[in-house]
């Protein structure tokens, strides 16, 4: 749910800062400088969501995988044999 959230609201304050830096330079509103907010802000709340993912994958107890069998070594439990 937060790779839902964060990246929305990171394009919502990231077209918001953009329009205003713009506005700033002097550059005029028009389709262009709308793609390039709009491509801006996708971009930005791309790598956050991005970031959120990497980090929730962090957290979510690495070291699970490792310490489960794997499936080879409890097939060969199952046949009788010793794993190597």
């Amino acid at each position: 749910m937060l790779n839902l959230l964060i990246p929305t609201i990171v394009f919502i304050l990231a077209a918001w800062f953009l329009n205003s830096y713009l506005d700033e330079q002097g550059i005029p509103k028009g389709l262009s400088r709308g793609v390039v907010v709009l491509v801006l802000a996708a971009l930005m709340a791309w790598v956050v969501g991005w970031a959120v993912d990497w980090a929730q994958l962090k957290v979510a107890d690495p070291q699970a995988s490792v310490l489960a069998p794997s499936g080879l070594n409890q097939l060969m439990k199952d046949a009788g044999q010793q794993p190597p």
